[in-house]
């Protein structure tokens, strides 16, 4: 029975039973909210993120002669995310353009079980956990926003760069060990009524892991806000989120063949801006609770967030 003790952990080990290496993509879903695509004051401005996310995966196989294998993986992770951005005040390509870079670091925690069952009724079980904590990737970032009456449209790119803790033997790491890319576009519908919806869609190209030789696929997000101001500071709505893994990873400990990672989520959401001090403030609360996983573990997210900017300056009569 011993010698089965270490295949087991194998078995059970996230980076090789997930995609996307463990379940883990450059882009975090939900990441784009309502007005993601609404142009912002020139000048410099400040966003910070607490991101919170629990989740587990469950996954099991019968034997034909009695028996079978349970495994289990569950994932807590807490992040501080900050971006300082500067918007240009001269149009390029008649848009407005932003250009900022996103500092993180965080805790990571994850933790893996597994029960071997025979048909005699005897059983074997193993566990492992681990916890990571310290300064993340970078994730430096550039937009270009439109508007025209009540539509407004983005474009931007956002790359990845591998700065953070990263083990390829722990369980747990604060860092993803690639470099990535990720681009897409943002719409928003802004009335005078106070009803607001945005759409932020977008692809994510994974370059191979140096440490493992293994490359995630490329994945598709789509992030959805709506929402109504119910004054000039407080609004409410609802956020949701579709991520989809379009290829499959390869190469490294790839070894479950051609399977890809996949979830939704959704949720509430609540914001409230005020001014103070010379400066602009808003702050925003949306959670998501997860659902249709596959190959990727499950459970619910949270963001607040607080962007800081200076108040825009009055034009002269």
């Amino acid at each position: 029975m011993r010698r089965i003790v270490p295949i087991l952990v194998a078995v059970l080990h996230p980076g090789w039973a997930l995609a996307d290496e463990g379940g883990a993509s450059v882009w975090l879903p939900g990441q784009f909210a309502s007005f993601a695509a609404v142009p912002g004051d020139p000048g410099f401005s400040v966003e910070s993120i607490i991101y919170t996310r629990n989740a587990s995966a469950l996954a099991g196989t019968s034997f034909s002669r009695g028996g079978g294998l349970l495994a289990g993986l569950s994932v807590n992770e807490q992040y501080v995310y900050l971006t300082p951005t500067y918007t240009f005040a001269t149009p390029v390509l008649n848009g407005q353009m932003s250009l900022g870079v996103t500092f993180s670091a965080g805790q990571s925690g994850a933790s893996v079980w597994g029960v071997l069952a025979g048909p005699g009724g005897r059983s074997l079980s193993t566990s492992s956990s681990d916890s990571a904590s310290g300064i993340s990737d970078l994730y430096p970032m550039g937009s270009l926003k439109w508007q025209l009456g009540d539509h407004n449209a983005m474009v931007y790119v956002m790359g990845s760069v591998p700065t953070g803790s990263y083990d390829p033997n722990r369980l747990a790491g604060v860092g993803l060990g690639h470099w990535a890319i990720d681009w897409g576009l943002g719409y928003t519908f802004l009335a005078p009524t106070g009803f607001e919806f945005s759409v932020t869609a977008g692809l994510t190209y994974n370059f191979i892991n140096p440490q493992t030789g293994y490359q995630s696929g490329m994945d598709a997000h789509v992030d959805l806000g709506v929402s109504y101001s119910f004054s000039e500071t407080l609004y409410a709505g609802a956020v949701a989120y579709i991520y989809n893994q379009l290829s499959p990873d390869t190469g490294g400990s790839a070894r479950l063949g051609d399977f890809r990672s996949s979830v939704a989520g959704a949720g509430p959401q609540i914001g409230w801006s005020f001014t103070g001090a010379g400066m602009a403030f808003d702050v925003n609360l949306r959670g998501y609770k997860e659902f249709a996983a596959h190959n990727r573990p499950e459970g619910w997210n949270a963001y607040l967030t607080l962007s800081i900017g200076a108040l825009p300056r009055k034009k002269a009569d």
